[in-house]
């Protein structure tokens, strides 16, 4: 089976090292969005990221292929870097109601698997990589928020950053809930 032509979960595994380092590029994410140092989380995203939250939908079995939008359908966050850091701003300016006072949050990251994402980009240092989140939200008094789902990450070498750094290119955010009962949906993953 040629690599190029294999599904994400058939392509060869990234070695050790570069696991850790996606890993340690994970939790240092979600330490940096839980402290409320958003501007410091975008420096770990490329200038050309696609950061995407399609909508779910219920289906049977045999329809599942069609349980999530497609690209240009219903999507919770359909953003770039630019756009996220608009939002970043607007949350610093103080006309961000739904942001003051901030919200704390707790992202917990796990399952990563990391692998190459095709044989001709393994040079050029790119992966695909998958993982799981669980992030609690809490505001105010009594407002709570839990989401759960997956990630499916492109990462690259930073070309920019110190020696061994990566930066996340593209984010395809798949939430559980297909209806979310949040008041808002402000939370970053």
């Amino acid at each position: 089976m040629a690599t190029e032509n294999a599904l994400p979960s058939q392509r060869p595994a990234a070695d050790a090292d570069t696991h850790f380092r996606v890993q340690q590029l994970y939790f240092h994410e979600a330490e940096l969005i839980d402290d409320g140092r958003f501007t410091d989380w975008l420096d770990l995203l490329a200038e050309d990221l696609h950061y995407w939250a399609p909508t779910r939908t219920n289906r049977l079995r045999r329809q599942q292929s069609l349980a999530v939008a497609a690209r240009g359908e219903a999507a919770f966050f359909d953003e770039t870097r630019a756009s996220l850091a608009w939002r970043i701003r607007r949350f610093d300016s103080g006309m961000a109601w739904a942001e003051d006072p901030p919200s704390r949050t707790r992202h917990l990251v796990s399952n990563v698997v990391v692998r190459h994402t095709d044989e001709d980009e393994r040079e050029v240092g790119q992966w695909y990589v998958r993982s799981n989140f669980l992030v609690y939200r809490n505001r105010l008094e009594r407002e709570v928020d839990i989401y759960s789902g997956g990630r499916e990450d492109i990462l690259r070498e930073n070309p920019d950053g110190p020696d061994g750094s990566l930066v996340v290119a593209r984010r395809k955010i798949l939430l559980d809930q297909n209806v979310l009962l949040a008041k808002n949906i402000s939370t970053f993953f």
